[in-house]
């Protein structure tokens, strides 16, 4: 009886654990450690789904960004409130920032944490593609400020904070935001912000839930190849590579027709970086400039400066790569650096004298074919010629005449004109 007994509490546990082990929740957790731009979006998105079919209890996003574009901030924002998983934006680890754009998304969060030592603010729009009047920038800024407004309001945040981080950039360290009701809680990292959150009860678009979080399996969530193509191509000092490249390959291809590879990975190239330079602050002076340098490359072929052409292209292009990116964004990301700009430049000056001289060495080369093609070519002389006789030039019996006098068979001659089908040769040694 008493064996029965241990063995049916033996059994009991058993299941009980098998049962706990079947229902563990899972916590997806994905991370931004950059800028805010449409790859990033499409992966915040693709990250809610997936945290949705998976039936996550949670959906951590560890951000540390300066900032980036309003119009991918935006839906980002529109997905995190319209989530059916709970999102906890989490701005770590210590020494991370969420400026600019980041904001936005901290405070849209169901759950908004920081790490110790990290900081938030700055939330002033910038612009994204040149100078605007004040019209349009005061515009812009009360736009942004409603959407900062509506984000906090609807997560019983400070509002008037949220707005002055707006419209004065301001900023805050985690235990100011703390104090000020601007994030939920300060965690060390994940671990202990799943310890933190434990039992905590989130309303989502649809229902309200208990977290059941202590004891979660995590699952990191990374970008598929697609997000993290473009992200990469979002970078300015990729898009500058991309721009120049294109610009090189498709003049190569206009004075050398017929090589193709350069003009495919020209069209290409600028069809990239045309697609990423709205992400970035550009200033279209710079780009006036580098379209200017190139003209001035392709007008050395047919204007006899003397290389005042070419140094005129060479500094146009060098500062219109300065300029290319807005110097006066606040994007601390969206840079160009020197390192980049100065190999750049000397390649694209070496490769445009390079294909210059391609074709004017093309447009000198003696013609191959037809009259003006055998002058200048060697023969043997077939037979006597006194002054008309037979020659043997390119390997075909030609009938000639000669301009140095008697020449005897099997003498050495050159082609020194062409007059109806009958070459002029005269005797060479």
């Amino acid at each position: 009886m008493k064996k029965a007994l241990l063995a049916s509490i033996f059994i009991a546990i058993i299941s009980i654990r098998l049962v706990d082990a079947t229902e563990r929740s899972t916590v997806h957790v994905m991370k931004i450690d950059g800028s805010i731009n449409p790859a990033v979006a499409s992966m915040i998105s693709s990250s809610i789904e997936t945290a949705r079919d998976e039936r996550s209890e949670l959906l951590i996003i560890q951000i540390n960004t300066p900032g980036g574009l309003l119009a991918s901030t935006r839906a980002i924002v529109s997905d995190i409130l319209e989530s059916e998983v709970p999102v906890a934006v989490f701005v770590s680890p210590s020494g991370s920032s969420a400026t600019s754009a980041g904001v936005f998304i901290t405070l849209a969060g169901h759950i908004a944490a920081m790490s110790q030592g990290t900081n938030m603010g700055a939330a002033h729009p910038v612009g994204m593609g040149g100078d605007a009047d004040t019209v349009m920038i005061e515009k812009a800024l009360s736009d942004a400020a409603a959407f900062i407004r509506t984000i906090a309001e609807h997560r019983d945040r400070n509002v008037e904070w949220a707005e002055k981080a707006v419209r004065q950039s301001l900023s805050v360290t985690e235990s100011e935001a703390l104090r000020d009701n601007i994030i939920d809680l300060i965690a060390n990292d994940v671990a202990d912000l799943l310890a933190l959150v434990d039992g905590w009860e989130i309303e989502t678009k649809r229902e309200t839930r208990i977290l059941s979080t202590a004891d979660a399996e995590i699952v990191s969530l990374e970008m598929n190849w697609q997000q993290r193509f473009l992200n990469l191509i979002s970078d300015p000092n990729i898009v500058y590579i991309l721009m120049m490249v294109g610009f090189a390959g498709i003049m190569f291809e206009i004075y050398n027709p017929g090589a193709i590879f350069p003009g495919v990975i020209g069209v290409i190239s600028i069809i990239l970086a045309f697609y990423s330079l709205h992400t970035l602050p550009v200033n279209y002076a710079g780009i006036a400039l580098i379209a200017f340098a190139i003209i001035l490359f392709l007008l050395e072929i047919k204007v006899p400066s003397y290389g005042i052409l070419t140094i005129g292209g060479i500094v146009s292009l060098l500062l219109g790569s300065i300029m290319l990116v807005d110097p006066d964004s606040a994007l601390e990301y969206a840079r160009i650096s020197w390192t980049v700009i100065i190999p750049v430049t000397f390649f694209i000056t070496a490769f445009f004298i390079f294909a210059i001289s391609l074709g004017i060495r093309a447009q000198l080369r003696k013609p191959a074919t037809g009259n003006e093609g055998i002058i200048g070519s060697y023969g043997e002389a077939l037979e006597a010629l006194d002054p008309t006789g037979e020659v043997r030039v390119w390997g075909e019996r030609w009938s000639a005449e000669s301009f140095s006098g008697i020449i005897k068979k099997g003498e050495r001659v050159k082609v020194v004109g062409v007059d109806n089908m009958k070459l002029k040769v005269q005797k060479t040694e």
